[in-house]
C-alpha cells in the first residue's frame, strides 16, 4: 500500500475516532471539568476541548505565567444560549447548521471566542446570500466585527444597487463613516454624480445638527468634476448647506478654479516623484475617475436557450450578459421602462410533470448578478402571443394555445410588486402571430392570424384604467410573424407573412393623426424579424426568408444577419453578415454595464 495513503487513512480514522470519543464523552456527562454559565443555562463541556479549540478559553484556563487555572465555573454574559450550544456542539462534532435566522448570531459569537473556522464559513455564507433586504445588516456587522472581506463584499453589492437602496428609509440611518465608504467607491453603481450629491444633502438633513458637521469630509467622497458645469453653479454652489460651511466653501473655490483648468500642484508620492502613488494625491473632491456605473449604455440584447449576448452597435462589440440554458427557445422578451428584462414561455415540455408537461415558465434577468430569477409561471401556456407594459403590470396578450392549439383573446397580467397573475380584458379578436408595443400608456396588439387561420392588418389599443380595447387605424398590409417597435415616436412594423407569402414591406404609424404610411421597405422578403430601437438607432435582427438549398428548392432557412436603418439616407444597410448569437434569439434593447460585461 502507498505509505501517503496509509498515512491520511491513519489519520481519518484517527480523527473519526477522536471525534466520536469526545461526543460520547459529553453525552455521558463523563471527565466534565467546566460548567458555562450562559443566562440561566449551564453547559458541561472539557476545558481542554475549548482551549484547544478558541484562544479566548485557552487565554482564561492559563495564567500569565502558563500555569493552569481552576476555572470550573465560567459566567459568559451578553450571549444567546441556544447559539453558544451551537457552538459548542460544533467544537465536538465539526457539525454545525448555519441558516438566515442564525448566521449573524453564529458569525459575532464566532468572532468573540476566535474560533476562525466558523467565522470564515459564517462569512462566506454571508456573502452567497446578500440580497436588498439585508445588505445593509451584513456592511455594519462587517464593520463592527472588523472583517474586511464581509464589509466589502457587502459594500460592492449596495454600491451595485445604490439607486434603489437609497430610497430605503434605512438607508438614511447609516453613520457618517459608514456612508462615506460606500458614496466614495469606484464601484458606485450611477450613471449621473448629481445622483451622489443631492442623497448626500438629504442625509444630512435627515439630522442637520449632528451631520452638518460632516460636510466637509463628505465632500471628499463627491466628485465635482463629474458633475455638469452648470449643474454645479446652480445647484451646488447656491446650495444653503454649502454656503453655510466655511471649510466647504474652501473646496467650492478650488473646484471652480479645476472648471476653469487650473488643477492645485499635485503632492509628491512617497519616492519623491510624480507617478501613479502622486496621481493619487489630488484631493477626494477633485478626483474625476467614472464611477462603474457611467460606463452603461444601450445596447442590443439577443437572448436564445444558451446564452444572452449583448451587442453594441457603435462600437460593433459583444458582450457576454448571462447564460440562459434554462430559458426555451420561441419565448417572447419584454425589457421594461424601469430597464427590467423579462422573458416568457417558448416551447417547453416538463416531462417530470405528467399532470401538466406543457409549462409558460417566467424568469427575470438580474444583470448585475448575471443570473435569472425564475418568477411564477403564467397559468394559461401558450406560444405566438406578444407582450406590453403599462406602470407596474406586464401583459400577455392573446397567442396560441400549447394543448389544444387553438387561438386565445385572452389577456393575462402580471403584477410586478405583487408578483402575481390575473386575467384582464379579452381581446376583441383570437389572434396569434401578432406583435404588441407600449407607449403613451397604452398597449397595442397589431396584425396575425385570427382564428380561421387569415392575416389581419387590425390594430387594437389597450386602456389598462379603463379595461377597454379599442381598434385603431388599420395597417396598409395584413401581415403576421413580423417585427413591431417604437422608433423616433412611431410604430416601425418591417418583413411578416400573409397568404401571399413573405413581405419585405414596411410602415410607420403616427400617433397623433393615427394613420399608418409606408416605410423604407426591407431589402429582403423576411419573416420572424427582430426589429430593435437602441439609443437612437434601429436595427433588424435575424429573421427567416426563402432560401435556395442544395437540391435547388427554395425553403425557408434562418438568417442571422444585422441590418441598421439610416435615417438620412433612408435606406436599411447591412452591417453584420452572421452574428451567431442571433440564432433563435429575441432580441430587445437593455441598458447594460460594458464594464461589468466579459467581452466576446
Amino acid at each position: 500500500m502507498d505509505p501517503q495513503s496509509l498515512r491520511e487513512d491513519l489519520r481519518l480514522f484517527q480523527s473519526t475516532l477522536l471525534q466520536d470519543g469526545l461526543k460520547e464523552l459529553l453525552n455521558e456527562n463523563k471527565l466534565i471539568d467546566c460548567i458555562l454559565k450562559v443566562g440561566d443555562r449551564s453547559i458541561p463541556c472539557h476545558r481542554l476541548i475549548l482551549a484547544a479549540c478558541s484562544p479566548y478559553f485557552r487565554e482564561l484556563y492559563f495564567s500569565d505565567e502558563s500555569k493552569e487555572v481552576d476555572n470550573k465555573e465560567v459566567p459568559l454574559e451578553n450571549l444567546d444560549p441556544n447559539i453558544m450550544e451551537v457552538i459548542v456542539n460544533y467544537m465536538y462534532s465539526a457539525e454545525i447548521d448555519i441558516n438566515d435566522s442564525n448566521v449573524q448570531d453564529i458569525l459575532a459569537v464566532a468572532n468573540r471566542f476566535q474560533i476562525p473556522s466558523v467565522f470564515t464559513v459564517c462569512v462566506n455564507y454571508l456573502q452567497k446570500s446578500l440580497s436588498q433586504r439585508n445588505c445593509l445588516a451584513v456592511y455594519r456587522l462587517g464593520l463592527m466585527l472588523n472583517s474586511p472581506r464581509l464589509a466589502i463584499a457587502a459594500r460592492d453589492y449596495i454600491a451595485a444597487r445604490f439607486e434603489t437602496l437609497s430610497k430605503n428609509e434605512d438607508f438614511l440611518e447609516l453613520g457618517p463613516h459608514e456612508l462615506f465608504a460606500i458614496i466614495g467607491a469606484d464601484v458606485l453603481n450611477v450613471e449621473k454624480e448629481e445622483v451622489v450629491f443631492e442623497f448626500l444633502l438629504k442625509w444630512i438633513k435627515k439630522d442637520k445638527a449632528n451631520r452638518i458637521k460632516s460636510l466637509n469630509e463628505a465632500c471628499d467622497c463627491i466628485r465635482f468634476r463629474l458633475l455638469p458645469e452648470k449643474y454645479f453653479k446652480e445647484k451646488v454652489e447656491k446650495d444653503e448647506l454649502i454656503k453655510s460651511d466655511p471649510e466647504t466653501l474652501k473646496k467650492i473655490k478650488v473646484i471652480k478654479e479645476a472648471f476653469a483648468g487650473k488643477l492645485p500642484e499635485r503632492k509628491k508620492g512617497q519616492d519623491g516623484e510624480e507617478g501613479e502613488e502622486g496621481e493619487d494625491k489630488l484631493p477626494g473632491y477633485l478626483n474625476d475617475t467614472r464611477r462603474i456605473g457611467m460606463y452603461a449604455k444601450d445596447m442590443v440584447l439577443m437572448i436564445n436557450d444558451s446564452a444572452a449576448v449583448a451587442y453594441d452597435g457603435k462600437e460593433n462589440e459583444c458582450f457576454l450578459a448571462a447564460m440562459s440554458e434554462q430559458i426555451p427557445r420561441n419565448h417572447v422578451s419584454l425589457v421594461t421602462k424601469k430597464n427590467n428584462l423579462y422573458v416568457l414561455g417558448g416551447l417547453f415540455i416538463d416531462e417530470e410533470d405528467k399532470e401538466n408537461p406543457l409549462q409558460c415558465y417566467f424568469y427575470q434577468l438580474d444583470s448585475l448578478a448575471a443570473e435569472w430569477m425564475a418568477l411564477p409561471p403564467m397559468p394559461s401556456p401558450r406560444c405566438l402571443f406578444g407582450m406590453g407594459e403599462v406602470d407596474n403590470l406586464i401583459f400577455a396578450v392573446a397567442g396560441k394555445d400549447l394543448q389544444s392549439n387553438e387561438s386565445h383573446d385572452t389577456v393575462m397580467c402580471y403584477d410586478t410588486e405583487k408578483m402575481k397573475w390575473s386575467e384582464t380584458k379579452k381581446l376583441p379578436l383570437k389572434l396569434n402571430g401578432h406583435s404588441v408595443v407600449s407607449e403613451n400608456g397604452l398597449v397595442y396588439c397589431i396584425g396575425g392570424k385570427t382564428e380561421d387561420n387569415k392575416t389581419t392588418n387590425k390594430m387594437f389599443a389597450y386602456n389598462h384604467k379603463r379595461s377597454e380595447w379599442k381598434e385603431v387605424a388599420s395597417m396598409k398590409t395584413p401581415r403576421s410573424m413580423f417585427g413591431a417597435v417604437i422608433y423616433k415616436g412611431r410604430i416601425i412594423v418591417a418583413g411578416g407573412a400573409n397568404e401571399e407569402g413573405l413581405i419585405a414591406g414596411c410602415e410607420a404609424y403616427d400617433f397623433g393623426t393615427n394613420k399608418w404610411s409606408p416605410f423604407t421597405d426591407f431589402p429582403q422578403e423576411r419573416s420572424s424579424v427582430n426589429l430593435v430601437s437602441c439609443d437612437g438607432l434601429m436595427f433588424a435582427v435575424g429573421g427567416f426568408a426563402m432560401v435556395e438549398n442544395d437540391d435547388k428548392e427554395c425553403a425557408p432557412s434562418e438568417i442571422i444577419d444585422i441590418w441598421q436603418y439610416e435615417d438620412d439616407k433612408k435606406q436599411w444597410t447591412g452591417i453584420i453578415r452572421e452574428m451567431r448569437y442571433a440564432a433563435g434569439a429575441s432580441c430587445v434593447s437593455m441598458r447594460l454595464n460594458a464594464a461589468k460585461m466579459p467581452k466576446l
